[in-house]
């Protein structure tokens, strides 16, 4: 029997406002020694009473709309019982029943194999805020931390020795900081879907600027839950709109992933896992929490998994119900176009193949580059193009000229940008300049083996590429007397290539050109050395 995957997710995402949910106390304590950003709210101190972070309820309901749900009149606080160390109030301030956001949907394009499905609408259940708990750190051996984050020394007989370097600590720091979860109804039917939906709720967010959304460092976390369920042997369909045997079985949440590829992984074992579970007849009959182990590549059992009902959830007393149609109607305005939008409008606007816009847009900064770059691009061509309207000009060009940026600037300057540890935020580049060197190469001024020249030249010191050309004397030779000088002698100090070309051996030509470039130091046309050379070796060919 064959067994379809049936995916849910629920993901938390860190809201980067400068203060936390509840309090005033500083967001960023991530970066600042353990227990030091931490206050009576935050450390659940009794009597202390909550206030609401206004631009964390803003960002949740601009989050909602990114991803189409609709945003009720109303919404409220509850408390979320349970225990744990890294609880200070033993409850935390969630949403049960009346979340900010419900019913959303996000189009997902699958890079999937040819049989799978390539398009799928994911449904959004609900996105609700809540606070985050505080950090705990296992097995560390180093002495405790006081409030200041300084360090206390132990008394010989405490010491991390007779303790056999065994300690748990717990980090405030992080208590209170601002979340949104996002539940996804179970509509995921693969480990590759998994991590596309993420991968695309990754860009979102920072689309929004609402949160880093980097899973290493905990700002988007996610726990996957999965089920299987047998399908009808179909064989001419894909498994994905096969019958199944009806009913959703019990499913197991898995826990502590922190990567995309971990995401991926995690659900490949546990379908292999559970499979095996299925042909032995011993399916899950309730619904479990498991561990993911990073290091050993498998899923462990931790608990049984907790209702709704063990959290005994009940209204928070000390926040008002939330009204929310003013502040949809108000963020509403503050809407960016979303990665999805702008892939399509990269696609149509300016040619761009699907594989190349959904890079371009990966980060925001970039795609803002990569617009500015081509506005600035249009207009050096119309200003350089003597004949025929603005439209008409960039039309005849423009094909060449996407094909041209996309090279330079995702395989040169991504790669120039790699060396030298540079990335969008500190590129020296003008969006301007890059579009004039981008002209230089299109009008065979600059050669490709100059350009890279000019181009490292740019990244290292912001100047302007026409500058570097003339200083560096490195404008394209397109002199037919001048070239064919350096033809000829090419041609007489390399006599075996010139044989093997004699002898029908095409690849001998490349050669023979490269020495051309190497003598004219990368000055020389290209094109033109390659037709002087087929010219003066034709009557030796056979």
């Amino acid at each position: 029997m064959q067994y379809q995957p049936i995916i849910g997710l629920e993901i938390h995402v860190q809201l980067k406002t400068k203060s936390k949910l509840f309090c005033g106390c500083d967001n960023r304590g991530e970066d600042a020694p353990p227990n030091t950003t931490v206050c009576p709210i935050c450390m659940g101190h009794p009597g202390v009473l909550p206030v609401l972070n206004k631009q964390a309820l803003d960002w949740g309901v601009l989050a909602g709309l990114a991803l189409n749900c609709a945003i009720p009149e109303k919404a409220k606080f509850d408390r979320k019982n349970y225990f744990y160390p890294d609880l200070p109030k033993a409850y935390q301030i969630s949403m049960y029943d009346e979340p900010i956001a419900i019913n959303g949907l996000l189009p997902l394009e699958i890079p999937a194999p040819k049989g799978d499905r390539r398009y799928a609408d994911i449904r959004i259940t609900r996105i609700h805020l809540e606070e985050d708990a505080a950090k705990m750190i296992h097995n560390s051996t180093s002495p405790p931390l006081n409030l200041r984050g300084g360090r206390e020394g132990l008394p010989p007989e405490r010491s991390a020795a007779k303790l056999n370097g065994l300690r748990s600590y717990v980090d405030f720091n992080r208590a209170g900081t601002p979340l949104i979860e996002i539940v996804t109804e179970p509509d995921l039917r693969s480990p590759l879907e998994a991590k596309t939906f993420l991968q695309e709720l990754r860009r979102i967010m920072r689309y929004l600027n609402v949160s880093d959304a980097d899973m290493e460092k905990g700002h988007l976390r996610c726990d996957a839950n999965i089920s299987l369920q047998p399908i009808l042997a179909t064989p001419d369909l894909p498994s994905y709109v096969r019958g199944g045997t009806g009913g959703l079985h019990p499913k197991t949440e898995l826990k502590n992933i922190n990567s995309f590829r971990a995401v991926e992984r995690a659900l490949q074992y546990e379908i292999q896992r559970q499979t095996k579970l299925w042909e032995a007849d011993a399916s899950p009959k309730i619904p479990t929490t498991r561990g993911w182990n990073e290091k050993e590549g498998v899923t462990e059992e931790q608990r049984s998994k907790e209702g709704s009902e063990d959290y005994r959830y009940f209204r928070e007393p000390d926040l008002p119900p939330l009204l929310l149609h003013e502040i949809a109607k108000e963020v509403r305005g503050k809407m960016p176009e979303l990665p999805r939008a702008k892939r399509i409008r990269f696609q149509e606007e300016y040619s761009f193949s699907a594989s190349d816009a959904l890079t371009l847009t990966e980060e925001k900064l970039v795609a803002d580059y990569v617009e500015k770059t081509m506005m600035e691009l249009r207009t050096w061509i119309i200003a350089a193009e003597e004949e025929g309207a603005e439209d008409e000009k960039w039309g005849r060009n423009k094909q060449k000229l996407v094909r041209l940026f996309s090279g330079w600037f995702l395989s040169k300057l991504f790669g120039l940008m790699e060396k030298h540890a540079v990335d969008i935020r500190l590129l020296k580049i003008t969006p301007e300049n890059f579009a004039e060197f981008l002209t230089m190469i299109h009008a065979n001024r600059v050669s490709s083996a100059a350009g890279l020249q000019v181009l490292e030249e740019m990244l290292l010191t912001g100047a302007d590429p026409h500058h570097i050309v003339e200083e560096k004397k490195l404008e394209q030779v397109s002199n037919e007397e001048e070239i064919a000088t350096i033809v000829q002698n090419a041609i007489e100090a390399n006599p075996q290539p010139v044989a093997d070309f004699k002898a029908g051996k095409q690849n001998a030509l490349q050669f023979l050109v490269g020495q051309v470039m190497k003598t004219s130091r990368g000055k020389a046309n290209p094109d033109l050395a390659q037709k002087l050379l087929r010219k003066l070796l034709r009557p030796l060919a056979k």
